[in-house]
C-alpha cells in the first residue's frame, strides 16, 4: 500500500520509490522524486520506500508493491531520487531499467536537467505578454525598436 495518496494529474501514472535508513532522507528523496514527476506532467499514483538500503532490492516491501503495481497496470512508471535508491552502480541502474522496460514500465533518475531555453528567449517572451497585456507599447516587439 502506497505511503500517500496520489497527488496531480497528468497523462502517465509513476510510482515514486526511495530507500534510505534516515526518515529525513526518505522525505527529501520521497519530495525530489515527486517534483520531478509533476514537472513532467506524470499523475503521482503512489509512493512507496523501505528504510534499508542494505537489503537486496528484490527483498524489501516497498519495491515489491511498486512491482506489484506496474504489473498490475497501476503505474507505468517509477521514479527515484537517485540511482542509489535502487542500486549500486550506474551499470545496474541501466540493467535495472532495461528490466522494467521489458515489463512494459519505465525507470526514470530525478535529475537536474538543464535548461531548454534559447539566447534571449526569457526577454522575448516577456516582451510579448506584456505587449499583449497592453502594458508597454507595440514598438517593444521589434528588437532595438524605438521607446
Amino acid at each position: 500500500m502506497p505511503n500517500s495518496s496520489s497527488g496531480g494529474l497528468g497523462h502517465v501514472p509513476v510510482a515514486v520509490y526511495s530507500c534510505a535508513a534516515e526518515p529525513p532522507a526518505v522525505h527529501e528523496a520521497e519530495r525530489r522524486a515527486r517534483h520531478y514527476a509533476e514537472a513532467r506532467h506524470w499523475h503521482v499514483a503512489g509512493v512507496w520506500s523501505d528504510n534499508d538500503p542494505t537489503m537486496p532490492l528484490d527483498t524489501r516491501s516497498g519495491w515489491s508493491a511498486i512491482t506489484d503495481a506496474l504489473s498490475s497496470g497501476l503505474v507505468r512508471g517509477i521514479v527515484v531520487a537517485g540511482a542509489m535508491h535502487v542500486t549500486a552502480d550506474a551499470a545496474q541502474f541501466a540493467a535495472l531499467g532495461v528490466l522494467i522496460r521489458d515489463r512494459g514500465g519505465f525507470l526514470a533518475e530525478a535529475t537536474n536537467s538543464s535548461s531548454r531555453h534559447t539566447p534571449g528567449q526569457h526577454e522575448r517572451r516577456r516582451i510579448l505578454f506584456e505587449a499583449a497585456a497592453g502594458w508597454t507599447p507595440w514598438v517593444r516587439l521589434i528588437p532595438g525598436g524605438v521607446q
